[in-house]
């Protein structure tokens, strides 16, 4: 795991990598049978080409894109190519046209290559979180109030998706205990409950009745308050698009990329386990943890290996995603078989 601080000295990753961008315009997936195939396959159809559109356009397009969702761009960032940044394990980083032009998020669309057309225009600014439940100090932060209350850190992240592709991110964020400890968990809370969004109007998808909306997620307090556990704000040196999740969304990066739940407006200290949307949806095949896990497979398909996102071929999916070190001891004697 690659920690990098944000000094004020560090070079952000926004001048030292290239602002590209691909937004796909494919038109939504409709009708009942495709949402009802998409619930049973969480929608998975690995991209295998996204540099379709010329530099100048991508670049054209990501300034149009942050426009629309409101988000200033540094005006000194001067995009250089630096070859060599990885993560801890020399896994180089995931284009950035892959990371914000193949996403899911069923909220705006089921095709992930849609997602991006589908958000944009979708206002992250201004945007409230509440943080309450079991504490004593409960609280609504604007997200400007939490950017400037908590330090921003860099941290390069494996993502695995539960559809066996995965990409490697460098985030923006900060720790999710730093908020939580601010709030003050009382003695009764075992488990953080996360909210994202209800606005129909807004996020399209959220009129599909096959899925129980709003999106909830959950994980265990000592989950939350382990230190790999990050509230996101941006990635590769900028703010967060729409399509990933703006203006802030969790990443856990020994789970599977569904339990980073998106556009965040409500976190909840809680004593009873949640029921996310995954596990109301399809209870059969999805439970709580959903901890990576290449010895238990999806009831569909093997989980024993993954497609890198931008390489050909497959390699071997590591127990928890690789973070084992940081996080084994979290599930010492708990049968990761039954509690998947």
């Amino acid at each position: 795991m690659l920690i990098k601080k944000k000094t004020g000295i560090d070079i952000p990753s926004s001048e030292i990598t290239p602002q590209s961008v691909y937004l796909s315009r494919r038109a939504f997936m409709g009708g009942a049978a495709a949402v009802a195939g998409a619930v049973a396959l969480a929608a998975c159809a690995p991209k295998t080409d996204l540099s379709g559109a010329g530099s100048a356009a991508r670049v054209q397009a990501t300034a149009e894109a942050q426009a629309a969702a409101g988000i200033t761009p540094d005006p000194t960032a001067a995009p250089v190519v630096i070859a060599g940044q990885t993560d801890e394990q020399g896994n180089p980083l995931t284009e950035y046209e892959s990371v914000i032009g193949y996403n899911n998020f069923y909220e705006f669309s089921t095709n992930k290559e849609a997602v991006a057309g589908r958000a944009e225009g979708f206002q992250s600014s201004p945007w409230q979180v509440a943080v309450g439940g079991l504490v004593n100090r409960p609280g609504t932060y604007d997200i400007e109030d939490l950017r400037a209350r908590f330090t921003a850190e860099e941290r390069i992240y494996r993502l695995r998706c539960v559809e066996g592709w995965s990409m490697v991110i460098p985030w923006l964020g900060f720790p999710l205990s730093a908020l939580l400890n601010e709030v003050e968990p009382t003695s009764g809370a075992q488990y953080v409950r996360f909210e994202t969004l209800y606005d129909p109007e807004r996020m399209p998808g959220q009129n599909s009745p096959f899925f129980p909306w709003p999106y909830i997620e959950g994980l265990r307090l000592d989950e939350a308050m382990n230190d790999l556990t990050l509230i996101s704000t941006g990635l590769y040196g900028d703010e967060l698009l729409p399509q990933n999740g703006a203006p802030l969304r969790l990443v856990v990066p020994w789970k599977y990329g569904f339990k980073s739940i998106k556009s965040i407006v409500k976190i909840d200290l809680v004593d009873e386990m949640p029921r996310s949307l995954w596990m109301a949806a399809a209870p059969n095949e999805y439970g709580f943890y959903a901890n990576v896990n290449p010895d238990v497979d999806h009831p569909r398909w093997s989980q024993a290996t993954e497609r890198r996102i931008g390489e050909g071929g497959r390699r071997p999916t590591q127990m928890f995603n690789g973070y084992g070190e940081q996080v084994a001891s979290l599930y010492s004697g708990l049968d990761l078989v039954t509690n998947y």
